[in-house]
């Protein structure tokens, strides 16, 4: 055999190992991006998931996980997260953790939609039943078709990542809810992890499905990046808060109620656009019951006439009663947490009505004080007369010399006090 016959088999074998180590490194070997969703589903909520995806994409990480704990929220944020997760060629893994979380709701599709769910002990997943936002009750067949829809919806989520799509169906249609133990049981999710360190080791080397085919997960090694949300998103997803919303939208009508009772201010007015302009944003991402935000302006309106108008009282309470009822309908919803608290309702309330009320007690206070200044200054004062006369004459008074109108004669030195203006003379009586 010749040298040159020799050297092929080593020379093919050396070929497969080059082709082998080229394939090696075409895997991702990015890091692990760790994202915590915690609150409500909403837009600002959606925005921070999605970026944080594109994100991971960007930096070729290994996976994406995200640490979920929802109270459920709005049904297009919701179905923009699903939506991302089914189409996102970096794996996505949904962990319902710590123990105490839940992922109720449109916390349910999230976790179906995912490469991998997973929850920590502790934890409860279901109760994805729709129900109508914005203080209205559906009819019987609008129900029935949204019921539907979303059970359609699921159900296609479910084969497409071959999770239990029967229970899926009961957590929409019954608002079932079950443990981490019992989804685990069910086939709902695939992993249960005490903690991000054990999922870890519980993912590492399990297969995937992705848009662009099977691939397995290689994150033992790779590094956990945590994706936590900036103050931008801090801010916008606080004031999305039904009750923050609520409180703001308080602070920005007493603001501009002061500034129209004392023009000028400037202060007031200023905080007052600015609390308003953030309530209007948060009421964008909330559901709003119109005719209650039309009887908290109208209490406003009813506060402000007060100023004008001689009621006797009748107006304020008016106001109060439409301030009332206005908080109580203004995010009327089943959705527990997407209504106000009662508790943030009656303080907020009497201490708008109080700062209103104090406002219009001095005001009033300030508008019956005697004149300190002009003409109207001199009633009350005390002084002298020049000469004698019965009716008419002249007084000398705060450095000046008055023409004055008596009803009684009065002689030269004698003390007097003014009792009333009449255009430049003034009208006075001989003082005690």
């Amino acid at each position: 055999m010749s040298l040159k016959s020799r050297l092929i088999p080593f020379l093919i074998l050396a070929l497969f190992l080059s082709l082998a180590s080229h394939a090696s490194g075409e895997e991702k070997t990015g890091p692990v991006y760790y994202v915590k969703a915690d609150g409500i589903i909403n837009p600002v909520m959606a925005e921070y998931i999605l970026g944080a995806i594109k994100k991971a994409a960007d930096e070729n990480a290994v996976a994406v996980i995200i640490e979920l704990d929802t109270p459920g929220g709005l049904d297009l944020s919701m179905r923009e997260i699903v939506k991302h997760i089914l189409s996102s060629d970096t794996p996505i893994i949904v962990y319902v953790a710590p123990g105490g979380s839940r992922a109720a709701s449109a916390g349910v599709f999230i976790t179906y939609a995912a490469n991998v769910a997973a929850m920590a002990p502790g934890t409860n997943i279901g109760s994805a039943h729709p129900v109508a936002m914005g203080g209205g009750k559906m009819d019987e067949t609008m129900a029935k078709k949204v019921e539907n829809d979303a059970v359609a919806y699921i159900k296609s989520i479910a084969a497409k990542r071959g999770r239990n799509a029967e229970w899926a169906e009961k957590a929409v249609r019954e608002s079932v809810n079950i443990t981490a133990e019992e989804a685990f049981k069910l086939g709902v999710i695939d992993i249960i992890a005490t903690d991000r360190f054990e999922l870890v080791n519980k993912l590492d080397g399990r297969q995937v499905e992705l848009p662009g085919g099977a691939r397995p997960l290689n994150v033992k090694t790779a590094e956990i990046k945590d994706h936590e949300m900036n103050l931008r998103f801090r801010i916008l997803n606080a004031i999305s808060n039904p009750n923050v919303a609520y409180i703001l939208m308080m602070i920005g009508l007493i603001g501009i109620y002061f500034e129209l009772s004392s023009p000028g201010a400037i202060l007031p007015g200023v905080v007052g656009a600015l609390c308003l302009i953030l309530a209007f944003y948060a009421f964008q991402t909330l559901s709003i019951n119109y005719a209650g935000l039309l009887l908290i302006g109208l209490a406003i309106v009813f506060f402000i006439v007060e100023l004008k108008v001689v009621s006797y009282g009748l107006l304020t309470i008016a106001g109060i009663v439409s301030l009332i009822l206005g908080s109580l309908m203004l995010f009327e919803s089943p959705a527990p947490f997407m209504r106000l608290s009662i508790w943030v309702i009656l303080p907020t309330v009497g201490f708008m009505t109080a700062a209103i009320l104090g406002a219009m007690y001095y005001a009033l206070k300030i508008y019956k004080r005697k004149p300190v200044s002009g003409m109207e200054g001199l009633v009350g004062e005390v002084g002298s007369v020049v000469d004698d006369f019965e009716t008419e004459g002249k007084i000398f008074i705060e450095g000046e010399y008055w023409n004055a109108t008596t009803d009684a004669p009065l002689k030269a030195g004698d003390k007097v006090k003014v009792v009333e203006v009449k255009g430049l003379s003034l009208k006075v009586v001989k003082a005690d």
